[in-house]
């Protein structure tokens, strides 16, 4: 009787491995593919969108969904048409991308992590609220509460899909870093709130009214401020990473960049208020780096900081030969 319960247990082992293995080998990698190029299409949004704004071609296009009445708008066509043909068209892209992930989820649910189909089905939520707030903007011709809604909404999808990327890759963790993850918690939230009055300061014309006539600086200023916590925030970070030596080496490619994405966010804030944001390639820049924080520090959050894991040396030679 025991022998036989030895067996069983072998057995229902042995298929578990078998499934991981081939879900590893099959699905993984698919799955993975297609969030890196919904990551790349969600900063490429957010980019797009911001240079949309700054060159006031929010209502270039004056109808929803289409371009003046067509899908490529080619006797209308110039730099502010192409500008938001083109967001409205990587929006699309990106909404392809999501749905084909959470179509394949269900088709591979018996094969694949049960939080998957329902997370997945969370991004299509978001990408339609994200899309209904797009046609808002035109409806309501760029009212800053719904444009700020707008990119908020971007940042929850990018926030959201390197997530999953990242826990689809993670292993077995050494231990706890709760520690950890609440204090990349800090400067992630900060720099969303700043990004959210950003697009107030861009929508509601307060930077050139401040600027200018020196009237309604309250939202530049607030903007600015919020600079200081952020700053401070990334370099406690940095700090505490080098104090625990492990943390550092094992994440210094993305500390680094956090450093290098502070120090040029600040150099293009400050550019852009001395052109007195006349120069969009600054205020494109400054949005392309506020995208790039919360996407690393995002992945900061969500990946396993220490060394993974692998699958047990005799568990793999056992799997020798299985080609899924």
């Amino acid at each position: 009787m025991l022998f036989k319960y030895k067996l069983l247990c072998k057995i229902l082992d042995w298929i578990k491995l078998i499934k991981r293995q081939i879900y590893n080998s099959r699905y993984l990698p698919i799955l993975q593919g297609l969030g890196n190029h919904t990551v790349l299409a969600l900063i490429a949004l957010i980019v797009i969108g911001g240079a949309t704004r700054v060159m006031e071609a929010g209502l270039a296009c004056p109808d929803w969904p289409l371009c003046y009445g067509s899908f490529l708008p080619l006797k209308h066509m110039n730099i502010r048409v192409f500008l938001e043909w083109f967001h409205r068209l990587d929006a699309f892209i990106l909404g392809i991308l999501i749905l084909s992930k959470f179509i394949l989820s269900l088709i591979w649910s018996k094969e694949i992590p049960n939080w998957l189909p329902k997370t997945y089905s969370l991004l299509v939520f978001l990408v339609l609220v994200q899309g209904s707030l797009g046609a808002l903007t035109v409806i309501n011709l760029l009212n800053s509460y719904t444009v700020s809604g707008h990119l908020f909404i971007a940042f929850l999808l990018l926030i959201l899909t390197i997530s999953i990327n990242q826990n689809l890759e993670n292993k077995e963790i050494k231990q706890p870093i709760i520690g950890w993850k609440l204090l990349l918690c800090t400067p992630l939230i900060l720099t969303l709130i700043q990004s959210v009055i950003g697009v107030r300061v861009a929508s509601t014309w307060s930077a050139h009214l401040c600027l200018s006539f020196n009237k309604q600086c309250l939202i530049l200023d607030t903007h600015k401020l919020f600079a200081f916590p952020i700053t401070f925030s990334i370099l406690s970070i940095i700090a505490i990473s080098i104090y625990k030596q492990t943390l550092f080496l094992e994440n210094w490619k993305y500390l680094s960049s956090l450093v290098f994405l502070l120090l040029s966010q600040i150099v293009l804030g400050v550019l852009s208020l001395k052109t007195n944001l006349n120069e969009p390639i600054f205020i494109i820049g400054h949005q392309l780096n506020a995208s790039l924080l919360v996407a690393i520090l995002t992945t900061l959050i969500f990946r396993n900081p220490f060394f993974k894991k692998e699958l047990n040396p005799s568990l793999n030679s056992q799997m020798v030969g299985i080609n899924p």
